[in-house]
């Protein structure tokens, strides 16, 4: 007689509540750049990229990744950062643009789903230390930090962007499906113990970002998207869009 021992039902809670809360940051984001609040819409996709860079350590530290976490990470994901800043780049600055405008918003946010499906395939083999390709919650950064940099320094005005946007949402949409390197810090530990130093480096930081943080945070998005491309350029690597290795699944009754 076999025995077969059932695996228990239900999905972990913790992390998958921050997953929710990077999804519903993004749902947000779209709806106030719908309603013409566009710095509430990238502001709520930095709020979102918090909930994401928190959900997966959370499922590390406490042993509850799963397969289920992962695919709706990556769905919340798709959400909040490659539809909301396709959408609210092309009604904040784009939408003059015509036909350019909205073919540039959509390949944005189809570059991002390539860069997930891209990372997920590629999950078992990547080197973890690296990202390939400019990950899509720093590219959603760059049009978040871009949108609340424009109207720090020239205010609200409802005038048309000037044409070079465009040409950011272009860059950033390459970058995500390119071969090139990012550091990815995950061999960050936060809970091993470190000089005392390092806290108040971190302390003085936030309070850098704390004293403008549109400034601050546009500058840092904006050197992480560079900080690849510089690098493989000193290391004379190719700049290209890396192909996807598409394997075959059988799916059996």
């Amino acid at each position: 007689m076999n025995h077969t021992v059932e695996r228990p039902k239900g999905i972990y809670l913790l992390p998958n509540i921050f997953t929710t809360g990077n999804l519903f940051a993004g749902f947000y984001s779209i709806i106030a750049s719908v309603n013409g609040e566009y710095e509430k819409g990238a502001i709520a996709i930095l709020i979102g990229a918090i909930f994401d860079s928190v959900d997966g350590k959370i499922a590390r530290w406490t042993h509850t990744s799963s397969k289920f976490g992962v695919e709706y990470d990556s769905l919340s994901d798709l959400v909040s950062f490659g539809i909301a800043p396709a959408i609210l780049s092309f009604l904040w600055a784009l939408k003059p643009f015509g036909r350019i405008g909205w073919l540039t918003s959509f390949l944005f946010m189809v570059a991002g789903a390539f860069r997930l499906a891209r990372f997920n395939v590629n999950t078992d083999v990547a080197d973890k230390k690296y990202f390939v390709g400019l990950p899509i919650p720093a590219g959603a950064g760059v049009i978040a930090t871009s949108v609340l940099a424009y109207h720090h320094f020239f205010g609200y005005s409802e005038s048309d962007k000037p044409f070079w946007f465009v040409v950011v949402v272009l860059g950033i949409s390459f970058l995500m499906v390119s071969n090139i390197r990012y550091y990815s810090f995950k061999d960050i530990d936060l809970i091993k113990r470190r000089h005392f130093k390092i806290l108040l480096f971190l302390v003085l930081g936030a309070l850098v970002i704390a004293a403008d943080p549109e400034s601050v945070l546009f500058l840092m998005s904006v050197v992480y998207a560079l900080s690849g491309v510089v690098e493989g350029i000193r290391h004379k690597k190719s700049v290209d869009v890396l192909d996807i290795d598409d394997e075959d699944v059988v799916k059996e009754d």
